[in-house]
C-alpha cells in the first residue's frame, strides 16, 4: 500500500518536535501539521509571564517559517480538525474538506477546567491557554487595580505573581489546605505561600468559591461558601486543565484520563499516536497510568512517537521534569512525588534556596528544587540512574551528590 502521509493534529511543542523528528529520521512522505491558532507555533511558558508583562510582547516562534518550508512540512494555521475517519484514512476539517493519510498523531493538548459554579462562564472570567488569552489577561490587568485568581496551582500562582509584580492588588483562592497540593511537598507549598505573600498577594486557603459575582453582566468578584464576598476588577480562573480527547473518543480510541497510549506512544489503534498533555501512559517508576503536563514530556514523547510511527521505537522511559517561574522564584521538579512517604530538606527554606528530596520505601522518587538549579540537574541524573541515594545522605549537606552520580556511572 502506498503511503498517504502523516497528519499531526496540534502544533505546540510536542507537535513541532514530532514533525522535526520524523524528518530527522528520514521520513520523506507527505507531512501535514494542523493548528487552530493563527500564529506560527510558539513558546507556551511565557503565556503566564512575559506575554502579559511586556507591553508589546509577540508570540515567540518555536521555529521560523523557513523551518517548515525547507522540510516540506505543510503547516496549516487556523485549521481545526473535526473528525478522524480511521477506516477511510482521513482527517476531516471544519471547512468541510479532508486530508488523506496513512497515520495520525494527536498532539491536541489540554483545555482549561472550570469549576461548576454559577456564572463561571460569564463574560470577564478569563482563563489561559493561548497567546490570545494572555493578551485578554493583559488587557484585564491594565483596566483593573485588583485581580482575583481562582486556583493555587502552577498557572494560577504564576499569573498571581505576574499581577503582583505589576503592582496589582492580588487575591488567590485555593480550595485545598495548601498551595500546589497535588504537585509538591508541604515544605515547598509553605515556601511559596510565604514568598507570594511577601509580594503582596492575599492568599486564602480552604477557600471554596460558590459563585462568580457580576456587575452589569461582567464578572466582578466571587462569593465564597462561608459567606465571604471578594470584589475584583479582573477575575482569572486557573483551576487546572482537562485533556482534549474529543476527536480520539469519537474515533473509538481507548480513553483513560486522556488518550491511552502504550510504551511507544501508540494508541489502541496502532496507526494513531498521541503525545503530550492529552496522552496517558503507564509510568515505569510508579506503576500506574499518568498524564503529564510539561514541555519536556511533550518533546520527549514526540521523539518516541516519531520512531514508533516509522516502525522503530524504544519504550518511553524518560525522567519527567517540570518548572514553574513565579516572579523571581524558580521551582524545578524532577520525577513524580506519587506515593512518597518521606521528605528530606537539603538547604534552608529561609534562605530562599533549598530542595526537598522525596522518598518512597527508602528509594528516591522526586526532587523539588527552589532556586537551586544544581540540585535539580543532579536529581534528574540520580533518578535516571537509580543511584541508591538514601534519605540520610540527602539530608546531609556535606554529602557529595556529584560523587554519587559519578560512582553510579562507573
Amino acid at each position: 500500500m502506498s503511503d498517504k502521509g502523516i497528519v499531526i493534529v496540534g502544533a505546540s511543542h510536542g507537535g513541532v518536535q514530532l514533525a522535526a523528528s520524523l524528518r530527522e529520521k528520514g521520513y520523506d512522505g507527505p507531512l501535514t501539521m494542523l493548528t487552530s491558532e493563527p500564529d506560527l507555533p510558539y513558546q507556551k511558558p511565557p503565556l503566564s509571564k512575559g506575554y502579559i508583562k511586556e507591553p508589546d510582547a509577540k508570540p515567540t516562534p518555536l521555529r521560523p517559517e523557513k523551518f517548515y518550508t525547507d522540510r516540506s512540512i505543510d503547516l496549516r494555521l487556523g485549521t481545526t480538525a473535526t473528525a478522524l475517519d480511521l477506516s477511510g484514512g482521513e482527517v476531516r476539517l471544519a471547512d468541510g474538506s479532508a486530508i488523506s493519510c496513512s497515520r495520525i498523531a494527536l498532539a491536541v493538548g489540554s483545555r482549561p477546567r472550570r469549576i461548576p459554579i454559577p456564572n463561571i462562564d460569564a463574560p470577564g472570567v478569563l482563563e489561559l491557554r493561548t497567546y490570545q488569552d494572555s493578551q485578554a489577561i493583559k488587557a484585564g490587568f491594565n483596566a483593573a487595580a485588583s485581580v482575583l485568581v481562582i486556583g493555587g496551582g502552577f498557572i494560577g500562582l504564576e499569573i498571581a505573581a505576574t499581577a503582583a509584580v505589576l503592582g496589582k492588588q492580588v487575591t488567590v483562592l485555593e480550595a485545598e489546605n495548601r498551595l500546589m497540593a497535588r504537585a509538591v511537598s508541604p515544605a515547598v507549598s509553605a515556601y511559596f505561600f510565604g514568598y507570594l505573600t511577601s509580594l503582596g498577594a492575599d492568599i486564602r486557603l480552604n477557600a471554596r468559591v460558590s459563585g462568580i459575582r457580576l456587575s452589569g453582566g461582567i464578572a466582578s468578584g466571587a462569593d465564597l461558601a462561608d459567606g465571604t464576598v471578594i470584589d475584583a476588577g479582573c477575575v482569572i480562573s486557573g483551576t487546572g486543565v482537562l485533556p482534549c480527547t474529543e476527536l480520539a473518543e469519537a474515533a473509538g480510541l481507548a480513553i483513560e484520563n486522556g488518550i491511552a497510549v502504550g510504551p511507544t506512544m501508540l494508541s489502541s489503534v496502532p496507526e494513531v499516536a498521541s503525545i503530550g498533555d492529552c496522552a496517558s501512559y503507564m509510568h515505569w517508576q510508579i506503576g500506574r497510568r499518568v498524564r503529564l503536563e510539561s514541555v519536556q514530556n511533550a518533546v520527549d514523547q514526540a521523539k518516541t512517537a516519531a520512531a514508533a510511527l516509522l516502525g522503530d521505537a524504544e519504550p518511553y522511559h524518560e525522567v519527567p521534569w517540570f518548572w514553574s517561574d513565579q516572579a523571581e522564584a524558580k521551582l524545578q521538579i524532577a520525577g513524580l512525588s506519587d506515593g512518597s512517604e518521606t521528605a528530606v530538606l537539603r538547604g534552608d527554606p529561609e534562605s530562599g534556596s533549598f530542595s526537598a528530596f522525596l522518598f518512597a520505601a527508602g528509594k528516591l522518587r522526586c526532587v523539588e528544587s527552589v532556586n537551586k538549579a544544581g540540585d535539580h540537574a543532579l536529581g534528574r541524573r540520580l533518578l535516571a540512574m537509580d543511584a541508591g541515594l538514601t534519605p540520610e545522605q540527602a539530608g546531609d549537606p556535606e554529602f557529595d551528590l556529584r560523587a554519587l552520580v559519578k560512582r553510579a556511572r562507573s
